[in-house]
Parts: C-alpha cells; sequence; structure tokens
C-alpha cells in the first residue's frame, strides 16, 4: 500500500489493514513520522515526538499480530495524547514552560489503557498554557491546517490540528468549557466530551477539577467509539470515576436512529447565529429528520446565571490547581493564564456558595428538558472559527457569548459529542454537537455515525500536500 494513501485512513480502516495483514504498524508509524517530519514544522501540533519509541512499540504489535494475538482495534495504530496527560517515561509540561521538564513518576490511567490496548504512542500534543485559553509565548503555538490564520481552539489545540492533517489517526483531549468541541470543530473532527467521571482523569493536569473531562478526538463516530471503549470506565485511582458498566460503543453504532428524540430549543440554540452557522444547524436537523428522528421542540432554562458560577468555579479551582507555583513564581507564567489567576482574589466566600447553588438548580433544569427528548442538538460556536487576533481580541474581553454552547454542560457534567457538518465561504469547518444525558455516550455515538453515514463532511482533510 502507498504511504501517501494511509495518512487520512479512519482508525479503525487502518486497524482492518493491520489485523488482515496488509500493512504494518511499522510501516503505519513510519509513514506518519515521516508526515511529521514534512509538516509539524509549521502546524507545531507536537511539543514531544516519541519516535524511537512508537517504533519499538510497532514491532512489538507486529509481533503480536502475527502470531494471531489481537488487543483490539487500536493495536498497532499509531495516537497521541494532549500533554497534560502523564507520562513516566516523557515531559509532561501541560503548555507551561515553568513545567516544560518535568517528567511525572508514572502515566496517567487514559495512557497506561491506551498502551494496553496495544495503541502506538506517537508523542505529546501541544495545549494552551495549563489548559486556558491562551499559549504560553516560549511554547508550541499550533497552527490550524485548514487555513494558518484562524484559531485552532482552546485548550486541545495540538490534538485538533495533529488528527486533522494526518498526523495522528487518533488524539486525546481535555475540555473544561469546551476544549474537545472547539478544536473539534474549528479542524473538522468528531470529538466526544464523555459524562465527567465516564474517563478517569488520574495522572492529568487540571484546569478546574470538577468541570474537566478527558475525551477522543477522532475523525470518525466509529473512531470515537473505539477509543472511548479503551478510556472508560472506574479507576480506582480516580475516586470521582463512575461504577457504571461500560457499553461495547461500538457494537451498538449500527442501530440507526429511527425514533431517536432530538430536542430542537429554538431560542437558545438556533436565535442570533451567524448565517453560515444557522445553515450548517438547519442541516444537521434535516439530516437527522431524514435519518427517521423525531424532532421536539423544547424550551432551555436560561444560561446566564450559570455561565457566571462556571467562570467563578473554574477561577477559584484553577487557583487551587496552581497553588504549589502561582503566586510564588508568577513572572514564569504567560499573560493569559497569569492573569486569570490574578484574578482569583476577586472570587469571594459567596460567590462560591451561590455558584455552587446555581449548579443544582440548573442541573435540575436541564434533567427536565431531557425528560422529553434523547439528545439535543445545538452548534459549538455562534459564530464561524474565528481568527487567532480575533480570538485573542475576545479573550481581552468577555468571553461568554464563546462559552454559551459549551460550558454549561461541563457545569452538568453531560456528554457531548462534536461533528463537522459543513464549511464556511472560506473552506474552514463548521460543527455542531449532539448533547446527551448522562451516560448515553453509546446514543451520541450511535446517531453520530449515522449522520456520517449519510453526508461526508468528515471525509474531507486540508489540502497539506
Amino acid at each position: 500500500m502507498q504511504r501517501d494513501a494511509l495518512h487520512y485512513l479512519s482508525l479503525l480502516d487502518v486497524s482492518a489493514k493491520l489485523k488482515a495483514g496488509e500493512a504494518t504498524s511499522v510501516a503505519v508509524t513510519e509513514a506518519l513520522l515521516e508526515r511529521i517530519a514534512q509538516h509539524d514544522g509549521a502546524l507545531k501540533s507536537y511539543t514531544t515526538l516519541l519516535g524511537d519509541r512508537a517504533l519499538a512499540q510497532a514491532r512489538a504489535a507486529d509481533a503480536e499480530l502475527l502470531s494471531g494475538f489481537s488487543r483490539g482495534p487500536l493495536h498497532g495504530v499509531p495516537i497521541a495524547v494532549k500533554d497534560l496527560c502523564y507520562t513516566g517515561y516523557a515531559p509532561t509540561a501541560a503548555g507551561m514552560f515553568i513545567h516544560k521538564d518535568f517528567v511525572p513518576p508514572y502515566s496517567a490511567t487514559v495512557v497506561e489503557r491506551l498502551e494496553r490496548a496495544g495503541a502506538i504512542m506517537l508523542g505529546k500534543l501541544s495545549m494552551t498554557e495549563g489548559a486556558y485559553a491562551l499559549h504560553h509565548p516560549k511554547m508550541p503555538t499550533p497552527v490550524n491546517p485548514w487555513h494558518a490564520e484562524l484559531w485552532t481552539g482552546s485548550s486541545s489545540s495540538g490534538s485538533g490540528a495533529a488528527t486533522a492533517a494526518g498526523l495522528c489517526y487518533a488524539s486525546l483531549g481535555s475540555d473544561t468549557g469546551g476544549s474537545i468541541r472547539y478544536p473539534s470543530a474549528g479542524c473538522g473532527l468528531t470529538g466526544l466530551k464523555p459524562t465527567w467521571g465516564r474517563v478517569s482523569r488520574y495522572g492529568i493536569c487540571h484546569l478546574s477539577e470538577s468541570l474537566d473531562h478527558i475525551g477522543p478526538m477522532t475523525r470518525t463516530a466509529a473512531d470515537c467509539a473505539a477509543v472511548l471503549s479503551v478510556l472508560a470506565g472506574a479507576d480506582p485511582n480516580d475516586p470521582t470515576s463512575l461504577l457504571a458498566p461500560v457499553p461495547d460503543y461500538l457494537a451498538g453504532l449500527g442501530g440507526g436512529i429511527r425514533g431517536l428524540r432530538v430536542g430542537i430549543a429554538e431560542a437558545y440554540a438556533f436565535d442570533g447565529l451567524d448565517a453560515e452557522v444557522l445553515a450548517t444547524l438547519i442541516a444537521a436537523r434535516e439530516a437527522l429528520a431524514d435519518l427517521g428522528a423525531r424532532l421536539v421542540p423544547v424550551t432551555f432554562p436560561a444560561v446566564g446565571d450559570a455561565l457566571t458560577a462556571w467562570g467563578h468555579l473554574c477561577t477559584a479551582e484553577t487557583a487551587v490547581a496552581h497553588e504549589a507555583t502561582y503566586p510564588s513564581q508568577a513572572a514564569e507564567y504567560g499573560p493569559g493564564l497569569g492573569g486569570f489567576l490574578a484574578s482569583a482574589s476577586k472570587v469571594g466566600t459567596m460567590d462560591l456558595a451561590k455558584a455552587q447553588i446555581a449548579r443544582g438548580k440548573f442541573a435540575g433544569q436541564v434533567a427536565a428538558v431531557f425528560q422529553d427528548v434523547d439528545v439535543l442538538l445545538v452548534p459549538v460556536l455562534s459564530m464561524p472559527t474565528p481568527t487567532v487576533a480575533g480570538w485573542r481580541e475576545m479573550v481581552a474581553g468577555d468571553i461568554s457569548h464563546v462559552l454559551r454552547y459549551s460550558a454549561e454542560f461541563n457545569f452538568t457534567g453531560q456528554p457531548a459529542i462534536t461533528l463537522n457538518g459543513g464549511f464556511d465561504k472560506r473552506g474552514a469547518p463548521i460543527g455542531f454537537q449532539l448533547v446527551g444525558k448522562h451516560l448515553s455516550e453509546d446514543l451520541l455515538l450511535r446517531a453520530g455515525h449515522a449522520f456520517q453515514s449519510i453526508t461526508d463532511w468528515h471525509t474531507k482533510h486540508p489540502a497539506l500536500d
């Protein structure tokens, strides 16, 4: 097989070729390492490349596969992880210059599970400083492979760029207010923010512990299902991980969505959108209806107070995450995260108490909405992906309008899948999301797979060659 045909295959397509003996893990890994060497100087998606280690893993995978032993769909497939996942064999900086040489004493549970499943670890992916909104000026800033002037998404920016550019077949991201969903939308990927606690966060550098989620970023819903099947499940090292049994996400993909109740909250999700985003959302709504889903009008609660409360919690919990180094080493922080931490002193005990009360009430209001629907159709952003310069202006001001369709579902801890629904006039992807009830990842993945069975947006790739 020609190497130049490899890099944009889906994870499951590569897996099938490896299992059938039509390709070797070494050949696939070498092809991606060559592609990284060719393109990542411009894209800056990797902060640490583990080429020699990856090839050693690939040789071991080939030997096992040749003997007839398979660890599952990820066996022999090259992937990468966001650099806030601890790796006991490589630095974990979490986008922070202050930690650029930190090698953890152990690996995160998600890393261990991926490697036990036979995945080939290509490296660590660049991210914003501490998983907040901006990159540290001394650390790599990933470039959107579709258009260099466009925002790549916070904070899983390297995960978005690498997966979209064919520099890995899947990646891990984290999401505290939208950071799996923004880069997935901006880079044309399928990204899943699981239910809070569905995936262990042991060995993760936190932004905000009660809001952080870890999940897969891939090119298809089926690939997402394969990765989530490995990641999900209780972890004795993470007492917040959920004990609920893990379904077979891949086995359930083909069931279709006839009769699925899709919530349409016009005032919340459709009013006030940019025309191109609105057209994408309407097209997604029609595609779901064509697949047999029932469109159910619903009223979604006002999100203003929830976003304010999310902000107070996120600010205070970020200060907790950095108490060992901020303010004692404040000079080594970048202006984005440093400025955010400086604002933590403005969050008082009354603010935090009100935030917790608001969280409970809002979660109850949203749960009531989901009594009548199975999933909710919403945009990721109200506008097309902003430019890098435009994003910096937003961070310097009020970003509540950016968070409008994302942070509230970190607040409630519900799962959400992001899908590519088309392109704007610049040729940049426009994503949308389906939000589900707690622990409904199987349903979201099935809906995403059904959508991708009648559309081809997910098959489009940036023209780098």
